[in-house]
Parts: C-alpha cells; sequence; structure tokens
C-alpha cells in the first residue's frame, strides 16, 4: 500500500480520495480546516497543516491548488534534497503552470503535469497528463490508474496542454450554460424543473455517448437528426442565426488564449 499525498484538500483533490481512500494511505494538508475535517471524517484520511508534513511522508503527491498558490507551496517544498525526496513524483493539477518551473522549484522529484475536468467528481471526468523528462513508465503508469479512478485519462505533449484546458478544462462550464438553457426553455414551454433537468440532462449524456459508441463523426449525427422539413432544421436555422457554432468556438478560443497568456508568467 502506498502513501499518496495531496496538497490541498479542495473539490478535485476529494474526488480522488473519494475513489482512493480504501486502497492507499492518504495525507492531506490545506489551510481550510473545515475542509480537513470534512474529509477526515468522511474517509479516515490523515489531515495535517504543514505541506512539507504532506512532501515528506508520500511516494506521490498531489498539488491540488490554485495557480496563484503554487509559488508559495514551492518555496515551501524548495531545498529539500537528497534521498528523501528523489523517488518522489509531483502531480500539479494547476492550469498554466509549466513543468520547467516545477522542475526548477523540485529538481530532484519526477514532475507529471495533469488536467482533469469537472466531472471528475462523478467519476466521468477526462484528464490529459504530461509526462515530465526522466519519469518512468512505471511512475507514469501509477499516476494514470489514479486519474483513471475518475475518468478518462490520456497523454498529450505539453504544448498542447493550452488547448486542452481551453476545450476540456474549462468546456464543462460552456455545456452546463447549455444545459441552463435547455432547462430553462423547457420550463417556458411547461415542464416541471425535474422533467425539463431529466430530459436536457439525459440529451446531452446521450448525444455525447453516441458520438463515442459509433463511428459517426458529430456532423454526421446531426445530419441523422435533422429531418427536411422538420422540428430540429427550424432549431439549427436559430442557432446558425444567432451564431451558436462561432460562438462555442471563440469560448473555447478565448479560454485556450487565456491559459496560454497565464503560462507565460511562469517562463523565465
Amino acid at each position: 500500500m502506498s502513501t499518496l499525498g495531496f496538497i490541498g484538500g479542495g473539490k478535485m483533490a476529494e474526488a480522488l480520495i473519494a475513489k482512493l481512500h480504501k486502497a492507499n494511505r492518504i495525507v492531506v494538508a490545506d489551510t481550510n480546516v473545515n475542509r480537513l475535517d470534512h474529509l477526515s471524517a468522511k474517509y479516515r484520511v490523515k489531515t495535517v497543516h504543514d505541506n512539507l508534513a504532506v512532501f515528506l511522508a508520500a511516494e506521490i503527491i498531489i498539488l491540488a491548488i490554485k495557480p496563484q498558490q503554487m509559488a508559495a507551496v514551492l518555496t515551501e517544498l524548495h531545498g529539500w534534497d537528497g534521498v528523501e525526496n528523489q523517488k518522489k513524483v509531483v502531480v500539479s493539477i494547476a492550469a498554466g503552470i509549466p513543468i520547467s518551473y516545477l522542475r526548477q522549484k523540485l529538481p530532484h522529484c519526477q514532475i507529471i503535469r495533469a488536467m482533469p475536468n469537472n466531472p471528475a467528481i462523478v467519476g466521468a471526468g477526462i484528464t490529459a497528463l504530461v509526462r515530465g523528462r526522466g519519469v518512468r513508465s512505471n511512475e507514469f503508469g501509477v499516476v494514470s490508474r489514479i486519474f483513471k479512478a475518475v475518468g478518462e485519462v490520456m497523454e498529450v505533449e505539453e504544448r498542447l496542454m493550452d488547448a486542452v484546458t481551453g476545450l476540456s478544462g474549462s468546456g464543462p462550464a460552456f455545456i452546463y450554460l447549455t444545459l441552463e438553457s435547455m432547462i430553462k426553455a423547457g420550463i417556458e414551454l411547461g415542464l416541471s424543473q425535474t422533467v425539463a433537468q431529466q430530459l436536457a440532462s439525459h440529451t446531452v449524456m446521450g448525444a455525447a455517448l453516441t458520438l463515442l459508441r459509433t463511428e459517426h463523426s458529430a456532423a454526421e449525427l446531426r445530419k441523422m437528426v435533422t429531418s427536411p422539413g422538420g422540428t430540429t432544421i427550424e432549431g439549427l436555422k436559430v442557432l446558425a442565426e444567432k451564431k451558436f457554432p462561432h460562438a462555442l468556438a471563440s469560448a473555447i478560443r478565448a479560454a485556450e488564449k487565456k491559459s496560454r497568456q497565464l503560462s507565460k508568467k511562469w517562463i523565465s
């Protein structure tokens, strides 16, 4: 049984802890005492107030913190050289922070970047992983299995992480906004909140599963639903007039651009 450390005990950390606590020793540090009390009571994990204690206790450390917290946390950990930390694998889920910066602060650790997304909280996420230089296959395999506990995993090149952030990291918010609009329209047309939410949710989920489980492209599936002179084509005309496809693509590009801008702050 390995020891898995979390620096940061927020929602993403909890999603992983919920799936992993029965098979792993887990130690968590967070500045929020209420979060630590919650995680300790619900999952029976060890909680501490010292980030360095997590770093020293665990073989794999997940930095589940916001980008703006990273510099301060790494300053706490920086300088602990030697055998004690040479075997450690550090995984960062903070958006925009490159491996080069993390390696500069933790030169004796193996570094992996991860970009999970919000559906991980129900085990339906997808995580993009970037393997830092020198990370061995077995180490990368262990980290992959950690994130497979909350969904799918794929390996990407680091230069693509901003695009990943824009598409799958920020993407759930765009889908939730779409769902909000669908539910609101259903209610305005006379459906109850419960019925509208069920219909909208299963429609989006079913469409995504159909794309994943068939060999058809999204465009082909859209055409299957669109009969000439039917109801769907009338709705699609409105979406085209309102430039919905362009707006959605622009939202993803804007999120990607912001991620690139944030990344530049960490490149010396």
